[in-house]
Formats: C-alpha cells, structure tokens, sequence
C-alpha cells in the first residue's frame, strides 16, 4: 500500500458531464481533472494536490509558452471522481483497485479538495460521485499531465 493523491488533468476547451442522458455540469476553457482518493491519503497529499492544480502552468502565454495557470487564465474546472486511477495491472489481466479509497472515505477526499480548490479562488463544477457519467471533452492541444502527489519534494 502506498500514499498519494492522483490528478489526472487535461487542458480543455470545453468539458461535461451527463448522467442518465441529463447535463449535471459544463465547463468552458479550464481543467477537466479525474481524481482519484487512495488509501492512506494525508492532509499533505490534498493540499499537494489542489495547490499544483490550481498553479500549474499549462496555458500559453502572448509568447506562445506555457506559463499561466487556470487562475491566470480566469478558466474553470471540472473535477471527476476517478476510482480507476488507481488500478493495478501489473498481474493478471483484469485490475485490481485495492489501492482505492473506500467510497466513504474518497467522498470526504474529493469534497475536500473541491473545497480547497474553491478556496483558492478557482471556479469549480464537480460530477457526481460514485455515478455512471458520460463524460465529455475537448482536449486542447492536447496537455494531459499526471499530479502524483508521492513526487513532491
């Protein structure tokens, strides 16, 4: 077992989420991010977590460079629960989510970490956890990155 928070985080133009054929929630140019609660999370992996989202620099500058973050850019995100990140493959061929939060516990995680991302002035939209969703996207340019929050220093 081990400790981490993942994000997985795309740049988008646009993104949704519907469940049972109705839209829950829509964001415009921001961060979709699949989050995914392990067990053994601490209070240092969220805040981890939420800071990087809201502060990572994936948005062109007039220079073309990527060097403004969600803030910067007055953009939105939509945060997904996502169980899955933390599957384990490496034996068999159907994989394993023993890593996973239990649902109770993954809930106050994610709700957490909407909360503190909200804190910091981000505008948050949220799916819907421990649903089935369709979810949609535009992915812009596309950026994709994980947030580990085992890595930090």
């Amino acid at each position: 077992m081990y400790t981490t928070m993942l994000a997985l985080i795309q740049r988008v133009s646009r993104a949704a989420v519907d469940v049972e054929g109705g839209r829950i929630s829509e964001i415009g140019k921001g961060l979709l991010v699949f989050l995914c609660a392990v067990r053994g999370d601490t209070v240092q992996d969220l805040d981890y977590t939420a800071r990087k989202v809201s502060e990572i620099r994936i948005f062109d500058d007039e220079q073309g460079k990527l060097n403004r973050s969600v803030q910067n850019i007055q953009g939105e995100v939509l945060v997904v629960s996502q169980f899955t990140l933390a599957a384990d493959s490496r034996k068999g061929n159907r994989p394993s989510f023993g890593n996973a939060e239990a649902p109770e516990a993954a809930l106050e995680q994610y709700t957490a970490f909407v909360r503190r991302l909200k804190d910091r002035g981000v505008s948050v939209k949220t799916g819907a956890f421990a649903e089935s969703m369709a979810v949609s996207l535009t992915n812009d340019g596309p950026v994709t990155i994980l947030i580990d929050s085992r890595t930090r220093s």
